[in-house]
């Protein structure tokens, strides 16, 4: 059963691993999250909040028991916003923590994030009376996030480097199609991986060699098994064991968090309840889509003031632009943006995808479209209804019936309302060809597939991610 250059004992003898019974993803309201950042996320808020709240009560002396809670409660505030702070500015991207100055620059940004953040909540709610001047009070929780952070992320370094979060995979390769271990483990996570190639692979092959005491001894966390054999008998064999069993399409699901579109089954969207929401849920999200569309046209009203003049002086045209757009189902609505681009920029009206230094886009505009100013004007679209504040981005109809033709499920995204920002927005630059097109709808069908206002909050965090470091941006 086994490849002719393996042998059982050898085989045996390789996949010895460092025991551990953790799961290495971590499924949250349907959506995958790699455990190790999980656990530094839980680690970072625990540390914060003791440091805090250590340093407020030494400063504070002699409080009464009333005034410990709101200690407390202080401590747990400035905790959570942290990790708002560190998501905001890619310190959880593993692409990010791989890189020394990368790092450095998303923890600064982070800190003056936070910093920020803390210094208007302590004006604006305070006084506060906690035996501690609000110098003292904003020194004492701008250290403690700090700190807290730094000392979580050293222990989490010192963990991986040692090997303790790292997880032990069994890939399954088919030597007929050759299949299996090279995606897999481009995912940039840590995962141990050992290989079986089987002569016949089959549920039956598989079961009559894994026996359950054979897999607990090689502290498994899942096995990935080729298309075909992953049948009820085999997962009832896994689970048994306390095992994962999946195919290479579910496997790169739960790593990469997008989905293989063109192995999606023709009915899979029947199977996706979170296209067809509850009167409550439905009610609850217009709600959220409404309160932060209003609350950031009213926070951004100067700038948009101030861009509608710079666009005026910059030359002869409209300030705002209008396009059709395909929605819901592929109505067509009017979005509305900021103009960034010279008048008649698409002569004859063929649509063009933005390139790389595009000449059509003003001078003004270049900035307009690295910061996403331009996109502002969107919020109107989201009151209007046309639009959610998150969704996949809403094309061109000429582009959706190109692409439609071309990619399959590609008309799948319209079964949710486009938006603003969206899970393929903060997972893939900026898309000019057919290519970039299907990968960015396997980013979107992840979404309408697993659609959910925690998702929606991740999106809206890393979004303050990609305007601050100007991602993707043409």
């Amino acid at each position: 059963m086994f490849d002719s250059t393996d042998t059982r004992a050898e085989y045996t003898r390789r996949t010895v691993a460092t025991p551990s019974r953790s799961p290495a993803i971590t499924n949250i309201f349907g959506h995958n999250i790699r455990s190790d950042l999980l656990a530094l996320y839980l680690a970072e808020a625990l540390a914060v909040f003791l440091l805090a709240y250590g340093l407020m009560a030494w400063g504070s002396g002699e409080v009464a028991a009333i005034q410990h809670a709101e200690l407390a409660l202080l401590a747990a505030a400035v905790a959570l916003a942290a990790g708002f702070a560190a998501g905001a500015a890619g310190l959880y991207q593993p692409s990010v923590m791989a890189r020394a100055r990368r790092a450095a620059l998303a923890g600064a940004v982070a800190i003056g994030l936070l910093a920020l953040g803390v210094v208007l909540a302590v004006k604006l709610f305070g006084p506060w009376n906690l035996g501690l001047s609000s110098n003292g009070l904003l020194l004492a929780l701008i250290l403690g996030a700090v700190g807290g952070i730094a000392v979580a992320r050293l222990a989490h370094a010192l963990a991986s480097r040692r090997g303790f979060l790292a997880r032990r995979l069994l890939l399954v390769r088919d030597p007929h199609t050759g299949r299996l271990g090279g995606q897999v483990t481009t995912s940039g996570s840590p995962l141990m991986t050992t290989e079986l190639t089987l002569a016949e692979p089959s549920s039956a092959a598989l079961i009559a060699l894994l026996s359950p005491a054979w897999l607990r001894a090689h502290n498994l966390w899942a096995i990935v098994a080729p298309a075909g054999t992953d049948d009820a008998a085999l997962r009832q064999h896994c689970r048994a064991a306390g095992l994962r069993l999946l195919t290479e399409d579910e496997f790169l699901e739960c790593r990469l968090n997008r989905v293989a579109c063109e192995s999606l089954p023709q009915d899979w969207l029947a199977t996706a309840r979170s296209i067809r929401p509850g009167l409550a849920e439905a009610g609850f999200r217009r709600g959220f889509d409404l309160l932060v569309a209003l609350t950031l046209l009213l926070f951004t009203l100067p700038v948009m003031l101030v861009t509608a003049a710079l666009i005026a002086l910059d030359g002869k045209g409209p300030i705002f632009y209008r396009q059709e757009r395909s929605g819901l189902h592929r109505r067509g609505f009017q979005l509305y943006k900021f103009r960034s681009m010279v008048v008649d920029a698409e002569a004859g009206g063929t649509p063009r995808w933005a390139t790389a230094g595009d000449p059509r886009v003003t001078r003004i505009g270049r900035w307009l479209r690295l910061t996403r100013i331009d996109e502002l004007p969107q919020l109107l679209n989201v009151l209007r209804g046309d639009m959610s504040i998150v969704g996949p981005r809403p094309e061109r109809p000429g582009f959706v019936e190109q692409l439609g033709g071309i990619i399959p499920h590609y008309h799948d995204r319209s079964s949710v309302k486009p938006g603003i920002t969206g899970w393929a927005q903060v997972n893939y630059p900026y898309g000019a060809s057919v290519e970039d097109a299907r990968m960015k709808l396997a980013y979107d069908l992840y979404y309408v597939g697993r659609r959910s206002l925690f998702l929606d909050l991740l999106i809206l965090v890393a979004t303050v991610r990609v305007v601050l470091f100007q991602e993707g941006a043409r």
